[in-house]
């Protein structure tokens, strides 16, 4: 006998449905309430490393004042700032900055064009990589410093001994990361990649450099450091009219003069260079390829 029972009944299909269409509206709320809280954002990101520089501060003016050491061997805050007066005044303090950075940059970019495929050859190509993948190694350890005598034997005292050290520093580090980011890649991406017909050149701008972003992205970002740190190395000791004056330069012709107050100014310029273009390009870049790839996890 048929049950006289007509009421609908929920089927577990429309109940996981609705659960996904509430998932969704959750996503799509997100982004304002993400808006809402900049300046919570702000707060939590600014304030802390205002209040480290703050302490440091405190800490090294106290220092001058406990007379420790001598003022001409240990200057105060306001020493060393009278030195950024005086560069401001002269109107070298940017000519200074520009000139570094200006080397820097461009070493960093032949080095990306000669260690990105560099690093794909190396990743993919095995018998490639057992003869010279030890060796990236061992020259991404070898410090910058030591490349400075031969370069100088090989270019003299000219803006190719610079860039060959700033080279052989960056080169190392983005081949050895786009090596570490290829070898993270999940063998079906490159399965899928030869089913759709994805070969040679193609396979590597479809398929590789996206699926190995974040690894050559961090090799990117520590080949940037080896760069900076390659290029005030060769600074240091690459001393002639004809090059001009970079950071490097200054603070060895500030050690020459024994002024401890220009040493230091420099190497917080040195610094300040560092962190600027770290916070103003890599760190952003690193954002936005770990959101896209769902890899960033937001604070609540």
């Amino acid at each position: 006998m048929a049950s006289s029972d007509t009421t609908p009944r929920p089927t577990t299909g429309a109940s996981d449905l609705a659960g996904l269409e509430a998932g969704l509206d959750a996503l799509d709320s997100a982004p304002s309430q993400d808006r809402q809280s900049i300046g919570r954002t702000v707060l939590a990101k600014v304030v802390p490393p205002l209040v480290a520089i703050a302490l440091v501060l405190a800490v090294w003016q106290g220092v001058y004042w406990a007379e420790i050491q001598p003022d001409y061997l240990m200057p105060g805050p306001l020493d060393v700032w009278g030195e950024y007066e005086e560069m401001w005044l002269r109107g070298t303090l940017f000519e200074y900055v520009w000139t570094s950075v200006s080397r820097g940059l461009l070493g960093f970019l032949i080095a990306i064009a000669i260690g990105t495929p560099l690093g794909l050859v190396v990743a993919r190509v095995r018998l490639v990589r057992a003869a010279i993948g030890p060796v990236l190694t061992g020259l991404q350890s070898l410090p910058s410093v030591a490349w400075v005598p031969a370069a100088i034997i090989w270019f003299g005292l000219s803006n190719g001994t610079i860039y060959a050290v700033v080279l052989l520093g960056a080169v190392p580090s983005i081949a050895n990361g786009i090596v570490a980011g290829v070898d993270q890649i999940p063998p079906l991406y490159l399965r899928a990649g030869r089913t759709l017909g994805a070969r040679g050149l193609t396979s590597v701008r479809h398929v590789l450099l996206p699926a190995a972003l974040p690894g050559y992205l961090a090799g990117l970002k520590q080949g940037w450091a080896f760069s900076w740190r390659s290029l005030m190395a060769a600074e240091l000791i690459v001393q002639t009219p004809s090059l001009g004056t970079g950071l490097g330069q200054l603070m060895e012709g500030y050690r020459t003069m024994q002024n401890m107050s220009g040493v230091l100014a420099t190497i917080i310029l040195i610094l300040i260079v560092g962190v600027a273009i770290d916070l103003l390009f890599f760190s952003p870049l690193e954002r936005r390829v770990l959101r896209g790839r769902g890899l960033l996890v937001r604070s609540s």
